[in-house]
């Protein structure tokens, strides 16, 4: 049974998802989620954009795949929860879309992420800015303010996990920044 953390991060993210608005996740809405974030830090350089784009890409058919239910080429709000947060259908998808975004703030290729990287790239989602910072202090900033890209990944994974409360991506959640 999914906690009603996971039940709010999976809530807000899909509507940061729909990224047109239209109560749907269709694929147009992870092309434009996808160029838009790589937009946002164009220093990543062309190969790491181009595998978080297809990693978005990925995700977006995955979802299509796995949550139409209905068959209508979209996946409503109700179609998004009931599979994301059941690990063993959507675990392979989100472990590659937790490498590729943490890997992309990752421009120096040290394995780590400045908080302008993070932060320009959980903008550009569209998470709220105080929702971020706090994010990223949980996330324990070492070294010249970084975090670790693995710390960041695993938090991603953490995010779509149903069993689990009281971690790092409930900041995200607006209202939990603290």
């Amino acid at each position: 049974m999914p906690t009603t953390e996971a039940n709010d991060r999976v809530r807000l993210v899909f509507s940061l998802f729909d990224a047109d608005g239209n109560g749907y996740l269709e694929p147009s809405d992870f092309e434009l989620m996808g160029k838009r974030t790589v937009a946002a830090l164009p220093a990543a350089g062309e190969k790491a954009a181009a595998r978080l784009l297809d990693a978005f890409r990925r995700y977006g058919d995955t979802l299509l795949s796995e949550l139409d239910a209905d068959g209508d080429g979209r996946v409503s709000p109700e179609e998004f929860t009931a599979v994301v947060l059941d690990p063993r259908r959507f675990d392979a998808a989100v472990d590659e879309f937790a490498d590729a975004l943490s890997t992309m703030g990752d421009v120096r290729g040290d394995g780590f992420v400045a908080r302008p990287d993070f932060l320009a790239l959980m903008t550009a989602i569209g998470f709220d800015r105080p929702n971020i910072e706090a994010l990223f202090e949980v996330l324990g900033p070492v070294d010249g303010d970084r975090v670790p890209v693995a710390v960041w990944a695993d938090a991603i994974r953490d995010y779509y996990r149903p069993e689990k409360a009281g971690i790092a991506g409930d900041r995200l959640v607006s209202g939990t920044a603290r």
